[in-house]
């Protein structure tokens, strides 16, 4: 058999066992993991080890794609476009924060320059799957704070990139240009932008053509194909594989897919997930730790000090809110997995210590150990901040507000409107004309790639060069009229007109100015391609652009398009009828779903015995089960595990319920009992049995005794269903369905 599954077998039977000793302990399921790792791993003396360090770390590559791209599934980059800079900000002030004690602490030990700069940026983001597996293992996934710190872990992780490529340039260079950093700040950007463009068009439109094709096992297939497509085409741009799984799932997110293939994808997530845990834990070197016990023992007070007075500040200057600050900075005090990445690029370039990895490993082990207890001090620690600062809070808002009234805004309202229109009209421009322009440059690309050989080769280089202009045009041209000609009539640039005409110079100016780019654009091909006097391709440009502009079919498909990725873009929320609670958004009452745990005693009972509106303070607005909705669910109608209740109550009491939800449960060691399990048996009606003579509705069978006559045996021993009009006659062998107790019963009676 083959070493690798040999290894395979090995850490997952070690990984099983310590996991449920850490689960009797209640302690991270993570931790176990990297505990079993250490205990399989080749620096452990005394166990067996694995053979082949290299293969599970191949393992372990899937489980960080599969954490990544399940992690999009839940949290779509649509949502942290709606929530502005805020994560981007904290995550800025966050990164700068610890780079800093990064930096301080390789200085207080005398470290070498890239120690400090590489350290500073292992030290600077926090690990996205461990809090995810923390927030899933402690229930909090659901809490106010945890959207906003996930957002924030997506944008570090983004940032992350972007600070491989400083430390690699500083690495190699041992200098950094600005133009370079905003080279590839701008290469990053266009990226992303173009997966999720693309992506929102093309695969929800593939997955609804093909619905009726698709099942759990192919949908599981299709899914998990196209993230790991997108994560080999992030890896051979080169970016990190990790990424390209994480955009799959933000695109796969918008789907009306999205929970079935996050529920097939979870089993896959789980057991990869593991190993990718398992095999951090094997780079543990107990020498390495002993040596470096006090530089560990610095960099875990500093990492868990820092973020929670960092972090939690960062988040208090974005929110104002010191109970979300504290309790998302407290979340963060642990490195993880993008550690270890630039630590493994620094070895890669031969500028940090040997002895940095083995302790950034240690360091990220005790900071993991210590998150769940952290995050559960975030409440207390909370409210001792919030006595100290409420009242200076209260009085600036108080200031501000006094000041505020002592204003005289009206003579301000009419140029605050014409700035604000103003805003409005320049934002939507520029959001359409860089989506445009993304999808214009890859389509040019992708032209000059491929098309242009094939003409080269089939029509020679003068005619191969004019059909591909065209083809390239052609496919342009749907991006370039929407540049051109989009919110050229609307409100707000009517609105402009009117109010003076220093704004309709402006107006006039920013209309130019999106025809002259429409026109460099074609200018652009055009010279790519054309051997022409410039001149002469001027002259082209300006006829290709009337063209395109003057052309209905350019003008139907572009529509078309545009319509089509924004229906795609909102098909989720427009079918599911939960988007309804964002009216609620800032209010007391809150709508959230809360899901009928296996094993629940609630299966089978109503509404009406579960007392929820007395007993939680809660609303059933719809039950959930199987895709299907029931709406404004009357008493009578009953729960079953697996339903997903649709609930509009206050915060506090939307938590209760999720708790109580939890709590009653059929305990495990009653699980396997069979109390009303249910049994068939045979019966011979004696002269003596009441049923003699009788129909099997006149004899009220099922009311009187609890079970079912499922046929009726004859002389012959053949064996039928009983029709309904057939009396019961002696020596009839009755087949009876029923529960033991009922048919005990029965075969006395009769």
């Amino acid at each position: 058999m083959s070493p690798l599954i040999n290894d395979l077998a090995y850490i997952l039977v070690v990984a099983s066992i310590v996991t449920i000793i850490f689960k009797l302990l209640k302690q991270p399921l993570v931790l176990g993991y990297i505990v079993a790792g250490f205990l399989a791993g080749p620096h452990m003396p005394y166990t067996p080890s694995v053979s082949s360090i290299e293969g599970i770390e191949e393992w372990s590559d899937l489980g960080v794609i599969f954490l990544m791209f399940t992690l999009g599934l839940e949290f779509s980059f649509k949502k942290i476009f709606r929530m502005g800079m805020q994560p981007i900000l904290t995550a800025m002030m966050v990164m700068c924060c610890m780079i800093g004690v990064g930096g301080m602490v390789a200085s207080l030990f005398g470290w070498s320059s890239m120690d400090k700069l590489f350290l500073g940026g292992m030290l600077s983001m926090s690990s996205t799957t461990i809090i995810y597996k923390a927030y899933d293992d402690l229930g909090l996934r659901s809490k106010p704070f945890a959207s906003g710190v996930i957002s924030v872990l997506i944008i570090e992780d983004i940032l992350g990139i972007l600070l491989m490529v400083v430390l690699s340039a500083l690495a190699v260079s041992r200098q950094f240009e600005g133009s370079e950093l905003v080279k590839s700040l701008v290469q990053l950007g266009f990226f992303l932008m173009l997966w999720f463009m693309v992506g929102i068009y093309l695969v929800p439109l593939i997955l609804r053509k093909a619905r009726k094709y698709i099942n759990n096992e192919t949908l599981l297939v299709v899914s998990v194909g196209l993230c790991f497509l997108l994560a080999v085409v992030a890896s051979r741009i080169g970016y990190s594989p990790a990424l390209g799984a994480f955009m799959m799932g933000s695109i796969m997110a918008e789907t009306i897919e999205a929970e079935n293939i996050e529920k097939n994808v979870s089993s896959l997530r789980d057991l990869f997930g593991a190993v990718f845990f398992v095999s951090v834990g094997m780079m543990v070197e107990p020498s390495v730790l002993i040596e470096y016990w006090l530089p560990i023992l610095v960099l875990t007070f500093s990492i868990i000090l820092g973020q929670m007075f960092f972090g939690s500040l960062s988040y208090f200057v974005t929110s104002g809110d010191v109970r979300v600050a504290v309790s998302s900075g407290f979340s963060m005090v642990q490195i993880g997995e993008f550690a270890f990445i630039i630590a493994g690029l620094g070895q890669e370039l031969g500028v940090i210590s040997q002895f940095l990895y083995p302790v950034v490993v240690a360091v990220s082990i005790i900071t993991t150990f210590f998150t769940p207890y952290v995050i559960r001090l975030a409440p207390k620690a909370s409210a001792s901040v919030e006595r100290i600062l409420n009242p200076k809070i209260e009085e600036r808002k108080r200031k501000r507000e006094k000041f505020i009234a002592s204003l005289n805004l009206s003579r301000f309202n009419s140029k605050f409107i014409v700035v604000k229109i103003w805003r409005s009209f320049l934002v939507a421009i520029l959001r359409q004309t860089v989506a445009y322009l993304t999808i214009g440059i890859a389509l040019a690309m992708f032209s000059f790639a491929t098309i242009m050989p094939l003409c080269h080769h089939f029509m020679g280089e003068k005619y191969g060069n004019i059909v591909c202009c065209v083809i390239t045009l052609l496919l342009l041209s749907p991006c370039i009229r929407p540049i051109i000609i989009k919110k050229n009539h609307s409100r707000e640039v009517k609105y402009l007109y009117a109010s003076g005409n220093l704004n309709k110079v402006l107006v006039w100016f920013v209309l130019f100015f999106k025809m002259l780019l429409g026109l460099l654009i074609i200018y652009n091909v055009i010279r790519f391609i054309s051997s022409l006097w410039w001149v002469w391709n001027v002259l082209l440009s300006i006829a290709a652009l009337a063209l395109i502009v003057a052309s209905r079919v350019v003008k139907y498909v572009s529509i078309r398009m545009e319509r089509t990725f924004k229906q795609n873009l909102h098909l989720r929320e427009q079918q599911a009828t939960l988007s309804y609670g964002r009216k609620l958004r800032g209010k007391d009452l809150q709508i959230a779903m809360v899901k009928v745990p296996q094993h629940s005693l609630w299966g089978g009972k109503s509404l009406a015995q579960l007392h929820f509106g007395k007993t939680d303070r809660v609303h059933i607005v719809a039950i959930i089960r199987a895709g299907h909705r029931i709406n404004i669910p009357g008493g009578s109608h009953r729960t079953y595990p697996g339903d997903e209740l649709e609930v509009v109550a206050g915060l506090e009491a939307i938590e209760a319920m999720r708790a109580r939800s939890e709590q009653e449960i059929i305990p495990i060691n009653e699980r396997t009992r069979d109390n009303h399990s249910l049994s068939i048996i045979s019966v011979r009606l004696s002269g003596n049995s009441p049923l003699i003579g009788k129909t099997l509705q006149e004899a009220e069978f099922r009311a009187k005794y609890h079970c079912m006559v499922v046929g009726v045996e004859d002389k012959n021993g053949h064996l039928g269903t009983i029709q309904a009009k057939r009396q019961f006659q002696q020596n009839d062998i009755v087949w009876v369905v029923g529960e033991e107790a009922d048919l005990s019963m029965l075969t006395m009676v009769i």
